[in-house]
C-alpha cells in the first residue's frame, strides 16, 4: 500500500474509534442537521443512540423499506445513487466517464469473474446521509465470502472520476449467493472514514483497519437468506456493487444517476425460474 493509502487507513481507524465513543453521541444532532437525515425514520434504541456510529448504522422502520415481491426481480441491496450499471462487456465495468476496471480485479478471482462475464452489474454509492445496511437482493444460499484488503480512497462520484481502478484498489468484502434465478455477488467496497464493514453471518468477516490478509471462507452447509434479509453494514459510507450472472438475463430497472431504495426493484431477470410475476416495472434494454 502506498503512503497515501496508509494515511487514509490510519484516518479511517481514528474516525471509527472516535465515532464509537459515548461522547460522540453529542455530535448526532449536528450530523443529522448537516446531512438532512430524517431522524424519525430510525428505530431508536431504548435510551437513545449510544454513539455517532450507532446512529450512522441505524436500522429503519421496516414499513419504510418494503421488499418487492416480484420473484423475477433482484431488489436493491442498499439505499443510494446508481452511478454505473448495465451489461458486463469484455469483462469490464464502468467506474466513471473515462475509467473502467476489470471484474477479475474487483473479485480477485479469475474463475469467479468468468462466471459473471456477459452478466449485469449495478454500482450504488452510499452518501453519508443514506441508510448504511446492506441486504440480500434475492432469496438464496450464501456459499462463499471473500475479504480483500486494500486502500481507503474516498468513493464519491468526484473521486471515481479521477482515481483509476478505484473500486479494484479499495478494501472489499464479497458475498456470493446462489439463488433460484442464478448466482449473484454483493461486493461491499470500503472507503476513507469507513471504520469497518460489519457482517451479520460470520464474525470473522468484520473487516476494518488492522492487520488483515486476503482470505475466503466457503460455507457447507450454505447459509440461507431471505430476500431483503440483512447481510452486513458499513460503519460510515461507501459503495455496493451487485453482480448478476449471465444466466439471469438481467437488465437494469433504473438508469445511472437515479436514486434507489433498499428493497426496490433493481434488475429484472428472464430466468425460467421466474413464476408468473406481476406486472414488471419499467426496465432498461
Amino acid at each position: 500500500m502506498n503512503k497515501d493509502g496508509g494515511w487514509r487507513l490510519w484516518l479511517s481507524c481514528q474516525a471509527g474509534r472516535v465515532a464509537r465513543t459515548p461522547a460522540s453521541r453529542w455530535l448526532i444532532p449536528g450530523f443529522a442537521h448537516h446531512y438532512r437525515i430524517p431522524r424519525d425514520e430510525a428505530v431508536i434504541p431504548v435510551g437513545g443512540f449510544a454513539s455517532l456510529q450507532q446512529f450512522f448504522c441505524r436500522s429503519l422502520r421496516p414499513e419504510l423499506r418494503p421488499i418487492a415481491s416480484d420473484p423475477g426481480v433482484l431488489v436493491s441491496p442498499a439505499d443510494g445513487l446508481i452511478t454505473a450499471g448495465g451489461s458486463i462487456v469484455a469483462g469490464e465495468l464502468l467506474q466513471a466517464k473515462g475509467h473502467t476496471y476489470s471484474i477479475g480485479e474487483l473479485l480477485g478471482d479469475a474463475a469467479r469473474a468468468e462466471a459473471f462475464l456477459g452478466g449485469c452489474y449495478a454500482t450504488i454509492y452510499l452518501a453519508p446521509a443514506d441508510y448504511h445496511r446492506v441486504h440480500a437482493p434475492a432469496a438464496g444460499d450464501l456459499v462463499e465470502a471473500r475479504y480483500i484488503p486494500g486502500a481507503r480512497w474516498s468513493v464519491s462520484p468526484r473521486t471515481a472520476e479521477r482515481v483509476p481502478r478505484l473500486f479494484a484498489q479499495n478494501e472489499r468484502l464479497i458475498s456470493y449467493l446462489d439463488t433460484a434465478l442464478g448466482p449473484v455477488a454483493v461486493v461491499m467496497v470500503g472507503a476513507c472514514l469507513v471504520g469497518a464493514i460489519r457482517v451479520n453471518y460470520d464474525p470473522l468477516w468484520n473487516a476494518g483497519p488492522g492487520p488483515h490478509v486476503a482470505d475466503r471462507r466457503r460455507y457447507d452447509p450454505a447459509l440461507a437468506f431471505t430476500r431483503g434479509q440483512e447481510l452486513a453494514r458499513f460503519e460510515f459510507g461507501s459503495t455496493v456493487i451487485l453482480l448478476a450472472a449471465p444466466e439471469l438475463g438481467a437488465s437494469l430497472c433504473a438508469s445511472s444517476g437515479t436514486r434507489v431504495l433498499m428493497g426496490a426493484p433493481l434488475m429484472r431477470t428472464v430466468n425460467p425460474a421466474e413464476i408468473s410475476p406481476p406486472a414488471a416495472p419499467e426496465c432498461l434494454p
